[in-house]
């Protein structure tokens, strides 16, 4: 409902039924030899959902679950309810990557290369955190040290490249790519997503017997067998995938693998069997929802996606803060 929903509304609304009518044009052939009624849509319309509003969605909802999932995880790994995914240094390696190729141009003559070289730069620094955490031991503490340190380094190497950016509309697109947006989504975008971010899902939805073990913390894992070295390692690294490969395509998104999981955590438990799928539920909802409010506020201003997540992400999380406080 929530993607019929999101392909109605925009700066040109259209009706609900409409919409239905439209995501079912490509069928109409089968429909009719079922003799199913349906009237001629305009194909402005049809391409309007099509082309532009439904990529849109379904990206928004591939990356809210891929976010929220892989902040579920994050949390329990470090056993921290403010842990997020790009603790590990996926969101800045990424970063550093786009910010690279916006600046020097190619982004403009291989439009391609841009999410390939954020996704690339991604696993890169995620790798860099694990081989550095692992010759410390590689305990949650190490990782997330290692993690904050790599986040501080290349935040500073970001800074750097955007300032020394030899033409000031580059430099004004990597900051644009920075915030986070759906804007110039398409099913490219789509395609490049979704096959990670499923397999990821997947491996995640058979770990939740894994993730409750890190509530025992690290001792009692490894005394009732578990190998939690590398259980954490493969968790941390399947997460790292799920999240290069959603800010691969619409850049740095805040606060939603941050807000939801621990948000559900609060409502459900801390038990992943649960916690776990319904998070995944919820991110894709909250990331269309403030898309949706992005493109419609201040229409025909469009906000960044990004932004509209860090504006409801940064009450909420005062609030849970303020709430724990009090407990």
């Amino acid at each position: 409902m929530i993607t019929v929903v999101a392909c109605a509304i925009g700066p040109v609304n259209t009706n609900l039924s409409t919409v239905l009518f439209a995501l079912v044009e490509p069928l109409r052939d089968p429909l009719a030899v079922l003799s199913l009624p349906l009237p001629d849509i305009a194909s402005a319309t049809v391409h309007l959902v099509w082309s532009v509003r439904l990529p849109r969605t379904v990206l928004a909802l591939l990356v809210g679950a891929s976010l929220a999932a892989a902040g579920a995880v994050m949390q329990a790994v470090f056993r921290n309810p403010l842990a997020e995914p790009g603790v590990t240094g996926v969101s800045s390696g990424a970063a550093v990557a786009a910010v690279l190729v916006i600046v020097s141009g190619a982004a403009a003559t291989m439009p391609w290369l841009l999410p390939t070289a954020a996704f690339l730069g991604a696993l890169v620094a995620v790798t860099i955190v694990q081989l550095v955490a692992g010759l410390r031991g590689g305990s949650g503490a190490t990782l997330l040290l290692v993690g904050i340190a790599i986040n501080a380094f290349l935040g500073a190497l970001i800074s750097a490249i955007i300032a020394n950016a030899p033409d000031s509309d580059d430099a004004q697109q990597a900051m644009f790519w920075l915030n986070g947006d759906l804007t110039s989504s398409n099913w490219r975008d789509v395609g490049l997503a979704v096959v990670p971010i499923l397999v990821g899902l997947v491996f995640l939805f058979a770990a939740t017997g894994e993730l409750n073990l890190f509530l025992l913390g690290d001792e009692h894992a490894i005394a009732s067998g578990a190998r939690i070295k590398r259980v954490r390692q493969v968790l941390l690294a399947i997460a790292a995938l799920i999240t290069a490969a959603g800010v691969a395509v619409t850049g740095v998104i805040s606060f939603v693998g941050l807000v939801v999981p621990h948000l559900v955590r609060l409502v459900l438990g801390p038990d992943h069997r649960l916690l776990l799928p319904v998070s995944i539920g919820i991110g894709p909802i909250f990331l269309v929802g403030a898309d949706l409010v992005a493109r419609n506020l201040f229409d025909p201003v469009v906000l960044q996606t990004g932004t509209i997540t860090a504006f409801l992400g940064a009450p909420i999380l005062l609030l849970l803060v303020a709430r724990s406080g009090r407990r």
